[in-house]
């Protein structure tokens, strides 16, 4: 093979292809539909500066790109008459062919650089991670060049140019949509056999999908069984094109088997073991690991921390895996993502032993998994635009000398690497910490609810802590002595003044103690610290009598917690609720500002500290209907912040938000709620930590929202619900960690994707509400004023009477009553004018709002369409003026002025 010659062949066919106008129309049409793709509309609703959008539309933008390519690459040649003086060259066939080959891949390799500005115009609106998308594009470019060979082979099979170009969409929709093939009905009607034959047809179409290879360069990891399967695909189909452009040398009285038939056997015996190859190489792969992370964070592979703690353990653990064979594509990176670590972890150590089992429904793994409280778990997918709900089997049991732990399910949103090397470190030692739960009427523990008459399960929060430490009750009723490293108070302020001065003096002990009130708890808003306690009792409450209810015992000091917040040193209103109008995620515009995401995306540089091994690393978290906290002046103790709300921000009281109804309590409409901007970024929890005297040492974190890790709030953290990536359970988890001195994963849990958002569009978005809220003010200001100068008039009327002294008593009552009833009717019509007037306004403002932020996107989208497609085109009129220069240079002077 003479590179000289290919060389000769792929400089003949570049100048070919760039010579004329078609080629830069190519690339430019390719260009405006990968921007138009990757900048859609799901873009700026994800908020998420990646090219996810793009990457789902590549494939099928592959599609009729690469066939616009290919089309002429044979085709025109026979069209023309051109092949035969091609192939008269003193050149091979192979060499021909690697040529053209060579010189369509570099076409397509120049219409992807030139797509490439995509990623200026994110790094300019964000700080992506390069590593990733350097990595997903090396993926695009790897696709396009096994879909060439492809439409190569298509261009061979005809003289058409637009036949070859159907052709080679057709054949190259086969590897695009194979992966569709996974979720056709079984044509069988034995259960057995169509639950195997899926499992095998399933595995067999995603292997061959190239949207499922693709999708692994997309989360910035490069697959050793990837690159083989572009290879072998590439291989496969250059030797197609081999084998017809040697047709002409077939001899045509060929005695036995027709020399096209050793051929079609060649090539079946070819595929076979390509694809067997690829399995091979696949599993292999798998199972050494052999993947390139080249994520910025190195998500997929293990961290130092995870060496550390992993290698120190000196006894047997077993890790067992059920997983299912095939998942739903959103939790296909997620089972990648536990197959890889979980092989690194049996390669690491050689006490670890891991097992995998591959489970179906109903089969004898399904009763082992089950066996161990390893269930399947329905999630929802979405396939063709329908929603369905898939069992998928995904958990594993880690057993030790000391204990055994079992992860039923991990979630999207659960950190693989976290949950194995806790749960294997916990099983490997002989004695765990522990963590007392103090009774409340939170109820984290769970219980019998007296007021409901309702039985409610433990908090999932409690659930995660028991695979780390040993969680028990603690009662507040007597003095508590319990021996816990670590005190959780959910909702202390529902205490009674004898358990309330039992818990006070913990606290004075200086014991670690993390403790969770709320002014208005959304688990239960009948447990609001600034309302009465609801009665006791089932019978036949409310409406119906009242009977058998019991009434309950009142909170300390009124629901103030005054003896605790005193004892800490801090401010704590019990029905002030802070409020924060930034919301980085457009997805959810709509939700009240009274949930607050915590975040420095919300113009608060220390909404989330730094300083603090609690915090540090941390990037979003979600709280709902937050109370604030602030240090006393003078106070002796450390006041620490760790958690702040944004600068747009204020706050509301309990009545302003919530109100009561047939129904009970009730929320508000949020819209209705008046807002005033205070800008203070209020701390809503902090580290208090001190001594005032050999009797009152404090080590206490005191956040001010128990929702935080609400049952609610925990399942969207797990499941990453509408790409929602929030850190409240591992905030309450590394609160815990440090109080109780251990912070062995506090590091671990801070490995995830950093949270990268489009920075400039997010900027201007709050500048807009900003504005917007400022008008807000302004209407309410302006209503109040209205409503004002009426009663000022109903007020000068009735002093006008009662200084008339030619009335009597009796007339001046008379006078002002009739004064009173007309002035209230007036007040009532103008208040109904006032209040339509200004929600009118509201809504003017909101829709004003929304227009403006919808105008900044589009702009964005505009520049990130227009911007890319511009080099090509100067290119293509620089090549094109060059060419017309050129010409009219060998044009004799005569000639050219006759001409003229």
């Amino acid at each position: 093979m003479r590179t000289h010659t290919i060389f000769a062949v792929l400089k003949r066919n570049l100048m070919s292809y760039f010579s004329g106008v078609l080629g830069y129309l190519f690339i430019v049409v390719f260009v405006i539909a990968a921007a138009s793709s990757a900048f859609n509309a799901q873009f700026f609703t994800n908020n998420l500066a990646n090219l996810d959008q793009l990457t789902a539309a590549f494939p099928y933008l592959l599609l009729f790109i690469i066939p616009a390519i290919t089309m002429t690459s044979w085709a025109e040649e026979k069209r023309l008459g051109t092949d035969e003086l091609l192939f008269t060259l003193p050149a091979t066939d192979f060499e021909i062919l690697l040529g053209k080959y060579l010189s369509l891949v570099v076409v397509y390799g120049v219409a992807l650089a030139f797509s490439l500005t995509q990623l200026f115009v994110l790094g300019f609106y964000a700080d992506p991670d390069w590593g990733l998308l350097l990595t997903t594009y090396f993926g695009y470019w790897l696709a396009g060049s096994t879909l060439i060979s492809l439409g190569m082979f298509a261009s061979v099979l005809t003289s058409s140019v637009t036949v070859a170009f159907v052709l080679g969409a057709a054949i190259c929709a086969v590897p695009i949509f194979i992966g569709h093939l996974a979720t056709s009905r079984p044509i069988v009607e034995d259960p057995s056999f169509a639950e195997v034959a899926g499992d095998m047809l399933n595995s067999f179409c995603s292997e061959l999908s190239l949207g499922e290879r693709l999708n692994e360069f997309a989360i910035g990891v490069i697959p050793f069984s990837g690159l083989v399967y572009f290879l072998s695909l590439i291989i496969f189909s250059l030797y197609l094109n081999a084998v017809f452009i040697s047709r002409r040398h077939w001899a045509s009285d060929q005695q036995g088997l027709p020399i096209g038939g050793h051929f079609a056997v060649r090539i079946v015996c070819l595929l076979v073991a390509l694809l067997t190859g690829n399995s091979v190489v696949t599993t292999a792969s798998e199972a050494l690991g052999l993947r390139f992370d080249m994520t910025g964070e190195k998500l997929y592979t293990l961290s130092d921390t995870t060496h550390d703690l992993v290698g120190k353990i000196e006894n047997k653990v077993t890790i067992q895996a059920f997983i299912s064979p095939n998942v739903p594509r959103d939790y296909v990176g997620q089972q990648t993502r536990l197959k890889g670590l979980l092989r690194q972890y049996d390669r690491m150590s050689g006490e670890i032993e891991v097992r995998f089992v591959e489970v179906t429904p109903f089969s004898e793994e399904a009763e082992e998994a089950e066996h161990f409280g390893i269930v399947p778990t329905p999630v929802q997918s979405e396939v063709d635009g329908r929603f369905q709900r898939v069992d998928v089997f995904m958990g594993t049991v880690i057993s030790g000398a000391y204990d055994e732990v079992i992860v039923p399910f991990f979630d999207i949103g659960t950190s693989v690497e976290y949950e194995l090397t806790r749960s294997v470190r916990t099983v490997s030692q002989e004695d765990r910490l522990t963590v007392g739960m103090l009774r409340t009427d939170a109820k984290v523990n769970g219980g019998f609810d007296m007021s409901s008459m309702r039985s409610s399960p433990e908090w999932r929060i409690q659930r995660e802590l028991k695979k780390q430490y040993k969680v028990v009750e603690v009662s507040p009723d007597s003095k508590i002595e319990d021996e816990v490293d670590v005190l959780i108070a959910a909702m202390p302020s529902s205490l009674t003044d004898p358990q309330m001065a039992n818990f006070v003096d913990y606290v004075k002990s200086g014991k670690p103690v993390l403790a969770l009130d709320d002014p208005l708890p959304l688990i239960d808003p009948r447990m609001s610290p600034s309302q009465a306690k609801p009665p006791q009792g089932g019978g036949g409450g409310g409406m119906f009598g009242g009977q058998g209810q019991q009434p309950a015992e009142p909170r300390a000091d009124g629901g103030n917690a005054g003896p605790l917040v005193d004892a800490l040193g801090i401010s704590w209103q019990n029905d002030s609720i802070v409020w924060d109008q930034t919301n980085p995620h457009p997805t959810f515009v709509d939700l009240p500002q009274d949930y607050v995401f915590i975040t420095p995306l919300n113009g608060n540089p220390e909404a989330i500290s730094t300083e603090s091994d609690v915090t540090s690393g941390l990037q979003e978290l979600l709280m709902l209907y937050s109370g604030r906290i602030r240090p006393r002046e003078n106070s002796e103790l450390k006041f620490e912040p760790l958690l702040r709300i944004g600068l747009q921000s204020g706050n509301s009281r309990w009545s302003d938000l919530m109100g009561s109804s047939f129904f009970g309590i009730q929320p508000k409409d949020p819209s209705r709620v008046r807002r005033v901007l205070t800008g203070e970024a209020d701390v809503v929890a902090a580290h208090i930590t001190g001594n005032k005297g050999e009797q009152h040492k404090v080590n206490v974190i005191y956040v001010a929202d128990v929702d935080i890790v609400s049952d609610a709030l925990f399942n969207v953290v797990q499941s990453d619900m509408h790409g929602l990536k929030l850190d409240n359970v591992k905030f309450v988890l590394n609160c815990v960690d440090v109080l109780a001195g251990d912070t062995s994963y506090v590091d671990l849990r801070k490995r995830r994707p950093q949270h990268r958002t489009l920075k400039e569009v997010q900027r201007e978005a709050d500048q807009f509400r900003e504005n917007s809220l400022e008008e807000r003010e302004k209407a309410e200001k302006e209503a109040e004023e209205a409503l004002e100068k009426v009663t000022g008039e109903l007020d000068k009327v009735i002093e006008k009477i009662d200084a008339d002294e030619t009335l009597s008593l009796i007339e001046k009552r008379q006078r002002m009553e009739i004064a009173t009833q007309r002035k209230q009717r007036e007040l009532d019509v103008e208040k109904a004018n006032i209040d339509r007037e200004k929600a009118e306004k509201l809504d003017q403002l909101k829709a004003s709002e929304q227009r403006q932020i919808k105008q900044t996107e589009n702009e964005f989208r505009f520049w990130a369409v227009i911007f890319p497609p511009i080099p090509s085109i100067l290119l293509g009129m620089l090549v094109l003026g060059l060419r017309l220069t050129a010409e009219r240079k060998d044009i004799e002077e005569v000639r050219r002025l006759s001409r003229q």
